[in-house]
C-alpha cells in the first residue's frame, strides 16, 4: 500500500509530524514501513509557464524557438525539440539554474544560433513515471490543464513535493488497504482526531429505483450490493489534485468518471465500478453465478473463459462484469458516456479469490475484496463517489439508490479480562488506561468491572478473540515499554543435537575447502529418478500424483542430478570453475506403487569441475581430477575422526567405470567418489565433473567416542620405503591393508608415493612404493627388530598377492 503523506494529512492533523518519524511511529506499532520515497527529491526552480508565441527554428527544422511568460515579467526565450509545443499552452518549466533529477542542471545556452534561458519539460524529464502518463504526454512535452497558475511552483501542483509510505502489509490488516484504515491508525499512534469526508451530494427529484433494478441470484456470494445511477456527466480529465493523489497510490488517471471511482476505492477501501448506463439493457442488474463455459472481454480487452460458480454482474442480455474483479469492455465508460450506473457491494471473499486465481486476473479491487471489505463503507463509499462525480464531472445525481440487502452485519463484541492481559504483557496496566487506548482506536466498550466488553468496528475484522485486543492493547501501549523479564519455572537450554553439529561440522569443513553450498529442489524428472541410490537397491522413482511440471514431477533418490543441473546452469553463464555441496535429503522406497511413506535418507553430496588452481602467474593450472575429490572427502573424514575407511572401485551406471570408488566401513557402504560418465557429461554438454555422496547416518553412527589423545612420542621413529612390483589388477589399497595387518603394532603410518609402469616393469604389471614408519613408545627400536619386522611384510605381500620386490 502506498500512502501519500500530503492526502494523509487531509484526515489526521500531521502539522508537527515529519514523514520520517511517522514511518519510525508506524514501524514500531505493527504496521511496517518498507520505505519512505521523496516524490521530486532535488527538483527545484521549475516553474509553470505560458507559451507566448512559438515559431519555426529558422536554422534546424525539428527545433522550435519560443517566448514563455514565466509571471517574473518579460517572457523568456526558449528552444524546444518536443512536436507537440504550441502557442496558447502552459507547460512546466525549468529555469536557468534549475536542478532536474539525476542532479542535471539547466543552463542559458545557444541551440544552432539562438539563444535558449531554459527548458520546457516533459513527465518523464520531471521523474514522472511513463506508467502513469497519459497517452498524450507520453512523447513530447507535458501541456498542463488551463487553470494552471503561470509562475506557480510546478513541483506543488504536479504533487511531487510529496512523500510516499510504503506500507508492508500483514494479510489481516486489510483496513490499512484504504487511506481512512490508515488515517485511523495513524490517529491512534498519535492519540488525535480523524477528519472523515464530507459528503454534500445533492440528489435530483427523480429516483433510482425507477430507472434501475438490482436482482441478486447468489446471495450467498453477494449479500449486499448498492446501485446510484448519475445523469449528464461530461466524461475528461480529472482536476491535477485528483491525479496526483492517484499517480501516489501508482494508479494511472484515466477519466474523470474512472478516476473518481479509484480515488474513493483508495479513501475508503470499497471498490467501486461505473457502467454506462445506455449499455445496461433496461437498467436491470442481475448478480449471479457463471455458466461453465461461458466468455467475457474484459476491460483489458483480453477473452476470459468462465469456470461454473464465478460471480458475475449481468444484465438481460450479456455480462457486464466479473464481480470484483474487472468490468467487461461492453459496458466501460467511454468519451460518449452521459449517464452511468456506480456499483458499491459486498462480495464473498473466498469467491473473489478464487476467481482471481483461476483467471489469473488480479486487480485493485480483487486484492481488497479478497481481503475482506467493511460492509459499513458500501453505502457510504457509493454516495461519496456520487458526490465527487456531480462536482467533477458534472452529472445530476438521482435520489436513493437501487439496492438489495439479504444479510444483516453486525459488530461483534470481544471481552477482555483485565487480569489476563496483565499476566500475558507483563504489565500493571489499569483499568483507565486500557479503555483509553479503546479510545484512541475508535473502539466503543462497555466496563463490566471484572472484564472490559469491546463492540469492534466492522472495519477491523481481524479482531475476533480476546488475544487480538491485547495485542492492540500491547503494540499501542508501545513494545518498547513493556517490561523485560526472564522465564520462570524449569527451562532446558538451547543447544544443538549430536546430528546437528555433525551438519556443523561438514559445512564448515567443506566451505573451508573451497566449496560453496547450494540448496535446490527436492523434485525432480522422471529420467533423473532412474538413476537410483547408492545406499540402497532396486529403488523405485517416486512419482507425485499432481505434479506442475515434468521436470519436477519425481522425488529424488540422489542430489548428484540436481547438483549437476546447477552445474549446466552456470557453465551456460560462463561460470566454469565450480565446486558446489549440498546438504539434503533423498527419498527412497521399493513399491512400485506406494503403500507407504518412503523412507527420508540425509545426505552430503558435492560436484567439483574446472580449476582446482589457477595461478597465472606462475603459469599453474591444476584441473579436477578424481585424486582431488577424494582428497576433498578424505579430509572430511579426517575432521570427523571417521576410520577404517576403504575405497573400492566400482562399476556403476552414470558414473566412469574406471574413476569411481565406493567407500565402505567393514561391510557397510558409506558413499561414493567418482567421476560423471563421459556420455552424461556429453549429454549436459558440461567438462569433466567429478561427485562425491555420504550418507550422513552413517557418518554418525561411526564418529568416534570419547577422544583421548597420545603423547608425543619420547623415542625416534625408524623409516623404511617398500617398492613391490604387482599385477595391475591389484589395488594399492588391498595392499595397504595387508602391510597395516603384517607390521603390527611397531609400523605406525603407511603411505603410497609413487605408481610407476613403463620401461623395466613387465606387461600388465605395476610398481608401487610406499613408506613405512615404525616407532615404540616405550623404547628405542633396533635396526634388527624392524628389519624382522620389514621382512615380515614383504613375506606376507608376496604371499597373498604375488608381489615381488622391485
Amino acid at each position: 500500500m502506498l500512502v501519500s503523506y500530503n492526502w494523509l494529512r487531509q484526515y489526521v492533523d500531521l502539522s508537527d509530524v515529519a514523514p520520517e518519524e511517522l514511518a519510525e511511529r508506524l514501524t514500531k506499532a505493527g504496521i511496517e514501513v518498507e520505505q519512505v520515497i521523496k516524490r521530486g527529491a532535488g527538483i527545484k526552480d521549475v516553474v509553470i509557464g505560458y507559451v507566448v508565441e512559438r515559431e519555426k527554428h529558422p536554422n534546424a527544422d525539428k527545433l522550435s524557438v519560443c517566448q514563455v511568460d514565466l509571471g517574473e515579467g518579460e517572457p523568456v526565450q526558449i528552444v524546444c525539440g518536443a512536436k507537440n509545443v504550441a502557442q496558447g499552452q502552459k507547460v512546466p518549466v525549468a529555469k536557468v539554474g534549475a536542478v532536474l533529477p539525476g542532479n542535471f542542471k539547466i543552463k542559458k545556452a545557444k541551440l544552432r544560433g539562438e539563444v535558449s534561458e531554459g527548458m520546457i519539460c516533459s513527465a518523464q524529464e520531471l521523474g514522472i513515471d511513463e506508467r502513469f502518463v497519459a497517452a498524450e504526454h507520453k512523447e513530447g512535452i507535458m501541456v498542463l490543464p488551463g487553470d494552471a497558475q503561470v509562475g506557480e511552483d510546478a513541483i506543488a501542483y504536479l504533487g511531487l513535493d510529496d512523500t510516499i509510505l510504503e506500507l508492508s502489509l500483514t494479510p489481516n490488516r486489510s483496513d490499512c488497504l484504504s487511506m481512512l484504515g490508515v488515517a485511523y491508525e495513524v490517529a491512534a499512534i498519535l492519540d488525535r482526531d480523524v477528519h472523515l469526508p464530507d459528503i454534500n451530494l445533492a440528489e435530483s427529484s427523480t429516483r433510482t429505483e425507477t430507472e434501475v433494478t438490482v436482482q441478486l441470484d447468489a446471495p450467498d456470494l453477494c449479500p449486499y450490493y448498492v446501485a446510484r445511477k448519475i445523469t449528464g456527466v461530461k466524461i475528461g480529465p480529472s482536476p491535477m489534485w485528483l491525479q496526483n493523489f492517484l499517480v501516489a497510490a501508482g494508479i494511472r488517471p484515466i477519466n474523470n468518471v474512472v478516476d473518481v471511482t479509484n480515488y474513493v476505492m483508495l479513501e475508503y477501501g470499497q471498490p467501486l465500478h461505473a457502467f454506462d448506463a445506455s449499455r445496461v439493457k433496461d437498467g436491470r442488474i442481475i448478480v449471479r453465478k457463471a455458466r461453465q463455459g461461458e466468455k467475457v472481454v474484459t476491460l483489458d480487452d483480453q477473452e476470459r473463459t468462465l469456470s461454473e460458480g464465478m460471480l458475475l454482474i449481468t444484465d438481460p442480455e450479456k455480462i457486464i462484469a466479473v464481480a470484483g474483479v474487472m468490468g467487461a469492455a461492453n459496458s466501460e465508460v467511454t468519451a460518449e458516456t452521459t449517464d452511468v450506473i456506480l456499483e458499491s457491494a459486498y462480495f464473498d471473499s473466498l469467491s473473489i479469490r478464487t476467481t482471481s486465481k483461476m483467471l489469473g486476473l488480479r486487480s485493485e479491487a480483487s486484492t481488497r475484496f479478497e481481503k475482506g471489505v467493511d460492509p459499513e463503507r458500501v453505502q457510504e463509499a457509493c454516495d461519496r463517489a456520487a458526490a465527487l462525480l456531480a462536482e467533477l464531472a458534472g452529472g445530476i445525481v438521482l435520489s436513493g439508490t437501487a439496492q438489495q440487502k439479504v444479510k444483516d452485519f453486525r459488530r461483534q463484541r470481544v471481552s477482555l479480562h483485565l487480569v489476563k492481559l496483565n499476566n500475558v504483557l507483563g504489565t500493571q496496566l489499569n483499568t483507565g488506561q486500557v479503555t483509553a487506548i479503546f479510545d484512541r482506536l475508535g473502539f466503543d466498550y462497555e466496563n463490566l468491572g471484572h472484564e472490559i466488553s469491546v463492540e469492534v468496528p466492522t472495519r477491523r475484522s481481524d479482531i475476533t478473540i480476546e488475544e487480538d485486543l491485547i495485542e492492540e492493547v500491547a503494540r499501542l501501549y508501545g513494545y518498547d515499554n513493556i517490561p523485560t523479564t526472564l522465564p520462570k519455572g524449569r527451562t532446558t537450554p538451547g543447544a544443538r543435537t549430536p546430528k546437528q553439529c555433525l551438519r556443523q561440522q561438514i559445512k564448515r569443513y567443506l566451505q573451508g575447502a573451497g566449496l560453496d553450498q547450494v540448496v535446490t529442489y527436492s523434485l525432480t524428472s522422471e529420467q533423473y529418478a532412474l538413476w537410483g541410490s547408492w545406499f540402497e537397491e532396486d529403488v523405485e522413482p517416486i512419482k507425485l500424483a499432481m505434479p506442475m511440471s515434468e521436470e519436477r514431477s519425481h522425488l529424488r533418490n540422489t542430489l548428484i542430478p540436481s547438483l549437476l543441473e546447477v552445474v549446466q546452469y552456470n557453465k551456460n553463464r560462463k561460470q566454469t570453475d565450480l565446486f558446489l555441496f549440498e546438504i539434503g535429503r533423498t527419498f527412497l522406497t521399493k513399491e512400485t506403487h506406494l503403500r507407504e511413506l518412503p523412507r527420508e535418507k540425509e545426505v552430503v553430496a558435492g560436484v567439483l569441475t574446472g580449476l582446482w588452481q589457477s595461478h597465472p602467474w606462475q603459469h599453474v593450472k591444476v584441473p579436477v581430477d578424481f585424486y582431488v575429490a577424494k582428497g576433498v572427502v578424505e579430509g572430511l573424514l579426517h575432521k570427523l575422526g571417521i576410520q577404517g575407511v576403504q575405497f573400492k572401485a566400482v562399476e556403476r551406471e552414470h558414473y566412469h567405470p574406471g574413476r569411481t570408488a565406493e567407500m565402505v566401513i567393514g561391510r557397510e557402504r558409506i558413499g561414493f567418489v567418482g567421476q560423471i560418465h563421459p556420455q552424461v557429461q556429453r549429454q549436459l554438454e558440461l567438462n569433466e565433473v567429478y561427485a562425491f555422496e555420504l550418507d550422513i547416518e552413517q557418518l554418525f553412527n561411526h564418529l568416534p567416542g570419547q577422544v583421548s589423545f597420545d603423547p608425543l612420542p619420547k623415542f625416534p621413529s625408524i623409516q623404511r620405503d617398500l617398492a613391490v612390483v604387482v599385477s595391475k589388477e591389484i589395488t594399492a589399497g588391498e595392499l595397504l591393508n595387508t602391510i597395516k595387518d603384517a607390521g603390527a603394532p611397531l609400523l605406525k603410518h603407511v603411505h603410497v608415493f609413487d605408481v610407476y609402469t613403463g620401461q623395466g616393469i613387465a606387461a600388465g604389471k605395476q610398481s608401487i612404493a610406499f613408506s613405512l614408519t615404525y616407532f615404540d613408545p616405550e623404547r628405542t627400536l633396533t635396526d634388527e627388530e624392524v628389519h624382522q619386522v620389514h621382512q615380515r611384510i614383504v613375506e606376507r605381500l608376496a604371499e597373498k598377492w604375488g608381489a615381488v620386490l622391485r
